[in-house]
C-alpha cells in the first residue's frame, strides 16, 4: 500500500514537472523549434528534461530597465556632440538605414567626437591597459570574463592595486564562471590588496551545478571616466608570447570621447546588479569633449531589455552592405535568419569573406560550425581558414565605413545568452585600418570550398552534424 502511494506521488510530481516546464516554454519561448524540442525533450525523458530545462532554458535575470538604468548620460555629453542625427560621412551615406536600426534596438545614441586606436594582440593591449590604471586620478572600471592568474594578470592586479593604494576609487567586476578558468582565483588576490571586486551571477543553480548560461562575456576598462578600453580580449597569458609559441590573436580598442560614457554606463548597470551600488557623479561621469572624428555607439547586449540587439545590427549590416562584408570570428555558428541574410547579401552582388581559425580552442563549436558552412558556400561566400596561432578577433566591417567590434561571436551563446558589448564606428580611416587586419588574416588563409566540406568522411559528418544540434547551446 505504501509502495503504491509513493509510486503515485511519483507519477504526480513527474507530470507536474513536466506541466510546468512545458507550459513556461510555450509561453516565454520566442523561437517556435526552440519550444517545440525543449517539449519534446521534457515529455520524452521526464524529470530528466525538466530539470535540464529549468537550468538552461530559463532566463532568471529579471533586470527592470527602469530600475536599473542610471540617470541619463547624454546629459553629460556637450550639446554640440549630442544627436539628433550627426552627419555621416559620404562614404556612409548609404548606411543611415543601419542607423536608424540601432536607433530603434540601441538604448545608447550615435555620437560624434570619438577617437578610437587599435591594440592587436596582448602585448600592445595590456601595457596600454596597465599604462591608463597607473595615470588614473579618481576612478577605475573594469570588467571581464575571464581573468586567469600569470604574467597579464599580475601586470593589471599590481596596476589595480597601486591605483587603489593611492586613493582612486577602484571597481572590478568578474564573471563566476569566467573566473574559475585558471587557480588560484584572481579576485581573491585583488581582494586582499583592498580592490573592491565582485563576481557576476556568482550562484543561480545548487553549488555542485554552475550555472553555464547568462555569462557576462564583455571586457570594459574606463579609467577616469575618459578612457576606455573594450574588444574580445580576456586576461590570459594565452595572448602574450611564450617560450615555446606564438600568442593568440586578438583585438582591443582604446577610446576618448563621448563613447566612453556608454562603456562606463555599461559597466555601472552590471555593477548596480551586481554590487547593489550605484556609480554616480563626476568621478565616473565627467563632461565629455571630441577627440577625434569618429562617429560610435556602445551596442550592450544581453537577456534582458537588451535582447538580441547585436543580432539586429548584424542583420541590418548585411541587408545595407553594398560592396563588401569582412567577418573575422573566432566562433561562427549563425542561426538560420543569419544565414538567410549573408545569402541575400552574396546574391545582390555584395562580397562576403569569412575568417575562422583553422584550428579551433573549442572542438565541438569548430564541429558544429563546420557542419552548417556549406549553407553560406553554395551561395558564394567565401570562407577562410586562418593558420595558427589560434585567433581569437571578433570584427565586422562593411564597405569600408562601418566597423563593429567588441565581444560578441557569431553564435547563439553571444547572440542570445550572454552579456556582450560592441562598439559600433563610422569612419573610413578606421574601416580601413580594420579591414587591412582582416586583409593580412586572408592573405595567409586556406580558402574553404564547398568541395571541401562535402569531402569529409561520413564519419566526421555525423560527429559534426551531430554537434551542431548541439548549437543552440553553444
Amino acid at each position: 500500500m505504501l509502495r503504491d502511494l509513493w509510486t503515485v506521488l511519483g507519477a504526480g510530481v513527474t507530470l507536474a514537472l513536466a506541466l510546468v516546464a512545458s507550459g513556461h516554454a510555450v509561453l516565454h519561448k520566442r523561437d517556435v523549434r526552440a519550444a517545440l524540442g525543449w517539449v519534446a525533450f521534457i515529455w520524452v525523458a521526464p524529470i530528466v528534461g525538466a530539470a535540464a530545462y529549468f537550468v538552461l532554458g530559463v532566463n532568471r535575470i529579471r533586470r527592470r530597465a527602469q530600475a536599473l538604468r542610471l540617470p541619463d548620460f547624454r546629459a553629460r555629453v556637450p550639446p554640440e556632440l549630442r544627436r539628433p542625427a550627426p552627419v555621416l560621412p559620404p562614404e556612409a551615406a548609404h548606411l543611415a538605414p543601419l542607423v536608424a536600426l540601432a536607433d530603434g534596438v540601441v538604448r545608447r545614441p550615435l555620437v560624434s567626437g570619438n577617437a578610437v586606436t587599435l591594440l592587436a594582440g596582448g602585448e600592445a593591449a595590456y601595457p596600454a591597459m596597465c599604462a591608463a590604471i597607473d595615470a588614473a586620478e579618481r576612478t577605475v572600471t573594469f570588467c571581464t570574463f575571464i581573468f586567469d592568474p600569470g604574467r597579464a594578470a599580475d601586470a593589471l592586479v599590481d596596476a589595480l592595486a597601486r591605483a587603489q593604494a593611492r586613493g582612486v576609487k577602484v571597481r572590478v567586476l568578474i564573471d563566476a564562471v569566467g573566473v574559475r578558468y585558471g587557480w588560484p582565483p584572481t579576485h581573491r588576490r585583488l581582494r586582499r590588496a583592498g580592490v573592491r571586486t565582485e563576481l557576476f551571477l556568482p550562484r543561480l543553480t545548487p553549488g555542485w551545478l554552475p550555472f553555464v548560461n547568462l555569462r557576462n562575456h564583455r571586457k570594459v576598462l574606463v579609467v577616469d571616466g575618459r578612457v576606455g578600453f573594450t574588444g574580445g580580449m580576456n586576461v590570459r597569458d594565452d595572448f602574450l608570447p611564450g617560450p615555446d609559441r606564438p600568442p593568440y590573436m586578438d583585438l582591443h580598442a582604446r577610446v576618448e570621447g563621448p563613447v566612453v560614457a556608454h562603456l562606463q554606463s555599461a559597466f555601472a548597470e552590471d555593477w548596480l546588479f551586481t554590487a547593489g551600488e550605484p556609480l554616480e557623479g563626476d568621478a565616473f561621469f565627467p563632461p565629455l569633449r571630441a577627440a577625434g572624428r569618429v562617429l560610435a555607439r556602445g551596442v550592450t547586449d544581453g537577456p534582458d531589455e537588451d535582447f538580441e540587439a547585436v543580432r539586429w545590427l548584424l542583420l541590418g549590416a548585411l541587408a545595407t552592405a553594398r560592396e563588401r562584408v569582412r567577418i573575422v570570428t573566432p566562433y561562427f555558428v549563425p542561426d538560420a535568419g543569419l544565414v538567410t541574410a549573408i545569402d541575400v547579401a552574396v546574391m545582390r552582388g555584395v562580397a562576403v569573406d569569412v575568417v575562422l581559425p583553422e584550428r579551433g580552442n573549442l572542438p565541438v563549436v569548430q564541429w558544429a560550425q563546420t557542419a552548417q558552412l556549406w549553407q553560406v558556400l553554395e551561395r558564394g561566400c567565401r570562407v577562410f581558414h586562418s593558420p595558427p596561432p589560434f585567433d581569437h578577433t571578433k570584427l565586422l566591417v562593411v564597405d569600408g565605413a562601418w566597423t563593429f567590434l567588441g565581444s560578441a561571436n557569431w553564435d547563439p551563446r553571444s547572440l542570445r545568452l550572454n552579456f556582450e558589448l560592441q562598439l559600433e564606428c563610422f569612419d573610413a580611416d578606421l574601416a580601413g585600418r580594420v579591414e587591412a587586419l582582416a586583409e593580412e588574416r586572408i592573405a595567409r588563409s586556406r580558402p574553404v570550398t564547398l568541395a571541401d566540406v562535402d569531402r569529409r568522411s561520413l564519419p566526421v559528418k555525423l560527429r559534426d552534424g551531430t554537434a551542431r544540434l548541439l548549437s543552440p547551446c553553444l
